[in-house]
């Protein structure tokens, strides 16, 4: 896994008891300044009971729905749970029926009068706000109506990792998960999140979760496209490819890439979020990448899929779902994959084998979910470079990215991991829920080092091999209650949650080829290759314990939310020496406000992200110091607009994340102290969803300032951050077109980076670059059979360009002209 060396960020200038006092102190009036929001929010909108009340007597509300078509009992269950309410009916009236869907703007009572239409029958609203499913006789048979036992079918989503359902057009879901605040729909959350679903991964044939990304504008990769591992930075910082989190978990994923076959969701989080996800193991802070496993559908699901990509890596995948028994209870969902083959690097074969199981029962009011998967990955003879240019001063061309300056080196993974998860509805307003979950990951071969420094303008470059081996194990647990509850016309969603991590990692003593010389534009047959390395011992065990709490306080029926929590997280790590055991605070605080109805959300947030404190090197006075968590600080606002079918979000954030520096003494060693910044502002634009019924668009765009404040090098202060390109642009758009033919859609993406630097003395530019990606869809059927062909042409014009920064002085290298073709047929 290609990692970074570690960033030395840490407390500042004053003494530690100063510093202690200081951090007490911002906490304590980050703590009122919540407070005094919340009252203030309560005294502004007093004036607002006469407007309520008009809104309580006005019509009923109607709202956007996107029903796919299919069992009469499915398209029910989908509506009742996107309408948010009860439903009963008799099993045996639903049998055999089917239905068309239902997309469009509708009344609960109009939606069910849509999705019953010619069934003869009908939903009757219930004194209590239930709906019950009758039968609709003719006139002369009304007499001998014998009234049947009705049977719950479905319900509003009562627990709270239940799927949102999905937006217009299929492409991103209407809400994702927010850590302890379980699944919230995206016009009553006050952060900036997107909901990749599984329909977008297949489409667009994503085979890794940082090819999903490729839609997400706040997103860039700081690793090599097709490199074993796939580091992103989100609004410009961090987060490692170790770091993405399952079902809101860390440490229980695949240790490089992540394959996408078994995932429903991908989930983007913007933005630090240490109070609602806790501490990332690595303390990254650019936000949270959630996944979000498949589950069993109502229907039988066996699909088979066959794929290629260039240059000749073949691949075949198999999901089949079932549910058993009579109601349906209990869910089974298979993934397997395998992939052999060339990979656009000229010689290189790569080897993929996954395969997963996802299992969940329904009970009464409880459900248990299961997850394990294992996970087989494999590259020979070579891997994608990254480039310094520390050495020669200036950034030349980028290389073809087919060429090949690895050759004979290889990288094996292996990780199995599997998490239990249970929710239960202790009574009407509070529920509990537990979860517990292990994951293994070792790896062996030439994962990291894989980079030559550049000499001069010819593409003359210095290189070595690293051959090394480890492990990592994690553990993770967590346990919470959730009530909901009023108190007098202020309506409550409180959840306390306690969450225990333990990362265990061992290393061998990495082993280093001789230094030779290769050409980065003509790169040498025969690199010399690093010996075996040592055993592998274990190099560190970091425990992490938290407990949060929070409250989502609801003004005039949710017009007005005010969400108010803290985490106290505690960092221990038992092998550091000394060994390091700190506590932090970290406070959150979100507003949503809804001034003209639903269709249009203002909100705000104040949250932190939390990184371990470094523990100080040789070179300084404080030798062996372990300085204290630091904290990256995040203030955001604001707008969402619902247009039904396409929705608009307006970001605008300032991200502070502390950074290292060094403080001169009178005589002797300096001081490695914390009281240098990073500061990264910019304005988020979203949007998703269809413009017309054969029109979908998914993207947006994002201006950052990345500066730094208090640098370690005083002639740095002031300049750009390193690898924060200003401007970033990703649009896809794709359109059916039944007049040419039933079933074709054709798809295209445009991805834009602006310029950026590689080093904080901003010596080192990379140009802008530009990416075309198009594609084509033929839906249709062969002996009855739904069939699906896709085809994409990634990078179309094949473009040779330095996509962004892995390290200080390091560039990476974008990918090559890519076909991919695959074929999914449903049994």
């Amino acid at each position: 896994m290609a990692q970074r060396p570690p960033h030395h960020p840490s407390p500042s200038r004053p003494t530690d008891a100063d510093r202690a006092s200081f951090v007490s102190r911002r906490t304590v009036a980050a703590v009122r300044a919540a407070l005094m929001t919340g009252l203030v929010l309560g005294g502004a909108f007093s004036a607002l009971p006469a407007a309520q009340a008009q809104t309580a007597a006005a019509a009923p509300e109607a709202r956007q729905y996107n029903i796919p078509a299919g069992t009469l009992e499915h398209a029910l269950n989908a509506f009742a749970a996107a309408s948010g309410v009860e439903f009963s009916a008799d099993a045996k009236l639903l049998q055999g029926k089917t239905s068309k869907g239902l997309a469009g703007s509708y009344t609960v009572d109009a939606g069910f009068a849509e999705l019953l239409g010619g069934q003869s029958l009908t939903a009757s609203r219930q004194p209590n706000g239930s709906y019950t499913l009758n039968q609709v006789l003719p006139q002369h048979s009304q007499a001998n109506t014998t009234t049947l036992a009705t049977v719950k079918v479905s319900s509003s989503a009562p627990f709270s990792n239940d799927p949102i359902e999905t937006y217009a057009g299929g492409q991103v879901a209407r809400g994702a998960r927010l850590g302890i605040l379980g699944n919230v729909d995206m016009m009553d959350t006050p952060f900036s999140v997107t909901a990749y679903t599984a329909q977008t991964i297949v489409d667009q044939q994503s085979a890794t979760v940082s090819e999903v990304l490729r839609n997400d504008p706040s997103v860039r990769m700081t690793t090599s496209d097709g490199h074993n591992a796939e580091n992103i930075t989100i609004r410009g910082f961090d987060v490692n490819s170790s770091e993405l989190a399952l079902n809101g978990v860390y440490g229980m994923l695949p240790g490089a890439h992540v394959p996408t076959e078994f995932l429903d969701r991908v989930e983007v989080f913007r933005g630090p979020a240490a109070m609602l996800s806790g501490i990332a193991p690595s303390g990254s802070v650019g936000g949270v990448i959630n996944l979000v496993p498949k589950r069993a559908t109502d229907e039988p699901l066996t699909r088979l899929t066959t794929s290629y990509t260039s240059d000749s890596l073949l691949g075949t995948a198999a999901d089949v779902s079932r549910r058993f028994g009579e109601e349906k209870r209990l869910g089974i969902r298979v993934n397997s994959s395998l992939k052999y083959g060339n990979s656009t690097l000229e010689d290189q074969t790569k080897r993929e084998n996954f395969q997963s199981i996802g299992m969940d029962y329904r009970g009464n009011g409880w459900k248990v979910e299961m997850d394990a998967y294992s996970a087989h990955q494999n590259q020979a003879n070579g891997s994608p470079l990254m480039v310094s240019f520390s050495s020669l001063g200036h950034v030349t061309e980028a290389p073809d990215p087919t060429k090949n300056a690895l050759r004979g080196t290889f990288a094996t993974q292996h990780t199995e991991g599997a998490m239990l998860r249970g929710e239960a509805q202790l009574t009407d307003h509070i529920s509990a829920y537990a979860g517990f979950g292990q994951a293994r990951y070792t790896y062996d071969g030439y994962l990291n080092g894989t980079r030559v420094i550049v000499l001069d303008d010819s593409g003359k470059a210095s290189a070595a091999t690293y051959n090394q081996g480890g492990y990592t194990h994690g553990t993770t647990g967590e346990i919470g209650l959730r009530g909901n509850f009023t108190t007098g016309i202020v309506s409550h969603q409180t959840v306390l949650s306690a969450n225990a991590q333990q990362t265990t990692t061992g290393a061998a003593s990495v082993a280093t080829s001789a230094s030779y010389t290769t050409n980065l534009y003509d790169p040498i047959s025969n690199p010399n290759l690093a010996a075996s390395h040592g055993a592998v011992v274990r190099s560190a065990d970091n425990r992490y314990n938290s407990l949060s709490l929070s409250d989502t306080l609801g003004f005039y029926g949710d017009l007005v939310q005010l969400t108010l929590g803290a985490r106290e997280q505690s960092v221990r790590q038992r092998m550091a020496s000394p060994k390091y055991d700190k506590d932090a605070l970290t406070p959150f605080l979100g507003v949503v406000v809804k001034p003209w109805g639903p269709h249009v959300s203002l909100y705000a947030n104040y949250i932190e992200g939390l990184s371990p404190g470094v523990t100080v090197g040789s070179t300084y006075a404080n030798y062996g110091e372990t300085l204290a968590p630091y904290k990256t600080r995040q203030a955001e606002t604001g707008v969402k607009w619902d247009a039904g079918k396409i929705t608009n979000s307006l970001a605008l954030f300032r991200i502070e994340k502390p950074s290292t520096i060094s403080v001169a003494n009178t005589s002797g060693l300096p001081t490695l102290a914390v009281d240098g910044e990073q500061r990264n502002r910019g304005v988020e634009w979203n949007v998703m969803g269809q413009l017309t019924p054969q029109w979908r668009i998914l993207g947006g765009a994002a201006y950052t300032q990345g500066k730094q404040v208090r640098a370690s090098t005083a002639s740095n202060d002031g300049k750009k951050a390193a690898g924060v390109p200003e401007w970033t642009v990703n649009l896809g758009t794709e359109l059916d077109t039944p007049w040419l033919l039933q079933g074709l859609s054709f798809n295209a993406r445009m991805i834009y980076t602006d310029a950026q630097y590689l080093d904080a003395a901003n010596t080192l530019e990379i140009p802008s670059w530009t990416r075309w990606d198009a594609g084509v869809k033929y839906d249709t059927r062969v002996a009855g059979k739904p069939l699906v062909l896709r085809l994409a042409m990634e990078n179309l014009m094949d473009e040779h360009y330095w996509s962004g920064r892995f390290n200080d002085g390091y560039a990476t290298v974008g990918a090559g002209r890519t076909l991919k073709l695959s074929a999914t047929v449903d049994f």
